[in-house]
């Protein structure tokens, strides 16, 4: 005899169905990640293991977490194709903070071009050309901000200019509206700067200063909000001060002092303030008579790993030296970070000029490269059409890339070189 035994089912809950569901895709998802980063044959044993631990990273965000932000940007950006749950987790704001806390600066754009500060690294350039948004007059860079870059029209009439903002790590861009005004108003525009940091100021802001005649009016974009600001305070400066490209630290926009305009713009306060100079170069500026900066202005002013710094120079006799300063937190002044002696001339006799009228610099400071430890902090040269870059302990050189044509550094901030940063951070 047969009897027929009717089963009861319980159904498990509707949340706990999707729960489950949800832990097994990230396991899959995990299994083939993994698998796909570790391609190498492996054992039945080691491929069980491998699946095990794959199961256990899966299901746990923070231990997936502490793994991936172990690995460069390139692995990140591909990472975030594995599924939903992945590119959450990598765009999240708390994951990008952690993985930006220590900023890599592994080149710098001179016309466009990449040049790597690495001469070993073999991986492609953060991008071929600036075509990320058709614009039939070109683009150029104009600033490099904490990763992110300030573009403007390369070609045609000030008044028509559009201003990009664009991340080349994450292929990110936003369009900046143009300032509040007529025609009249864009053609005055005498600065645009950029005012970005994955911290103290993550929605970007934007920086214009327009006028004529030595009056002068701050206008203050503000990403978060997508309106431009006026500030009320107008100010007079000479009228052929040149402005050129800003540098922003410190909650601050600061601009190069050789350009003549020794002040700052704190966003914080939106007030301008005084830029203070090193006393060396200030006691130079004022023993000089007429237009000092035209005779000996510093030969550069930028940030780096969160430091200001600005070259200088001296001369006794027939001995040179190039003084690194660095700007205290606070504004009150600067310190000599770094100095460089006559080791210069070593491996390049002609690199200083001595004329009947004084020593001639050969070459030029396009950037300053602070490292995690002072040691591995260097100095990037021009030096006629080469790049090199110069360890600021050790003394030694290493050649980075020859230019094809010549490039304009610019004495007074309007430079054609733009350092390139890592950042994962979205705007």
């Amino acid at each position: 005899m047969i009897l027929n035994r009717k089963l009861t089912l319980k159904a498990r809950p509707a949340s706990t169905n999707s729960t489950m569901v949800s832990t097994r895709a990230k396991i899959r998802k995990t299994r083939n990640a993994l698998k796909n980063y570790y391609p190498k044959k492996t054992t039945t044993d080691s491929y069980h293991q491998l699946t095990s631990s794959a199961e256990r990273i899966g299901s746990n965000d923070d231990l997936l977490t502490e793994i991936l932000h172990r690995l460069p940007v390139t692995s990140i950006l591909q990472f975030k194709s594995v599924s939903k749950h992945w590119w959450w987790l990598l765009s999240h704001r708390s994951f990008t903070l952690r993985y930006d806390k220590f900023p890599i600066s592994p080149g710098l754009f001179v016309h466009n071009k990449y040049v790597p500060y690495d001469v070993e690294d073999r991986s492609p350039p953060p991008y071929q050309s600036l075509d990320f948004c058709p614009d039939l007059n070109g683009i150029k860079i104009v600033q490099s901000c904490n990763g992110l870059l300030l573009c403007c029209c390369d070609r045609g009439h000030i008044r028509d200019h559009k201003y990009y903002v664009f991340n080349p790590t994450t292929k990110q861009f936003a369009i900046i509206p143009s300032v509040p005004g007529d025609d009249d108003a864009r053609k005055s525009i005498r600065f645009m700067g950029l005012a970005f940091h994955q911290t103290t100021c993550p929605r970007y802001k934007a920086v214009c200063i327009l006028g004529s005649a030595g009056i002068f009016v701050i206008q203050i974009y503000f990403s978060e909000t997508g309106k431009w600001k006026t500030v009320n305070n107008y100010f007079s400066e000479n009228p052929y001060a040149r402005f050129g490209s800003g540098v922003y630290w410190n909650g601050a926009i600061h601009w190069n002092p050789s350009g003549g305009s020794l002040f700052y713009f704190d966003l914080n306060s939106e007030e301008l303030r005084t830029l203070p100079l090193p006393l060396p170069v200030q006691a130079r500026m004022t023993s000089l008579e007429g237009d000092a900066w035209d005779a000996h202005p510093p030969i550069y002013f930028g940030e780096s790993r969160g430091h200001l710094h600005m070259v200088d120079t001296t001369c006794h006799g027939t001995r040179f030296h190039l003084n690194v300063y660095e700007m205290l937190g606070d504004h009150s002044g600067w310190f000599a970070k770094f100095e460089v002696g006559d080791d210069l001339l070593g491996c390049y006799p002609d690199i200083i000029r001595n004329y009947p009228y004084g020593l001639y610099c050969g070459f030029v400071v396009i950037d300053v490269v602070r490292g995690i430890e002072d040691e591995d902090t260097f100095l990037v040269l021009k030096y006629f059409r080469k790049i090199l870059r110069y360890n600021v302990r050790d003394k030694s050189f290493k050649w980075l890339t020859n230019m094809t044509t010549d490039f304009e550094v610019g004495r007074h901030g309007r430079r054609e070189i733009h350092p390139y940063i890592q950042r994962l951070a979205s705007f």
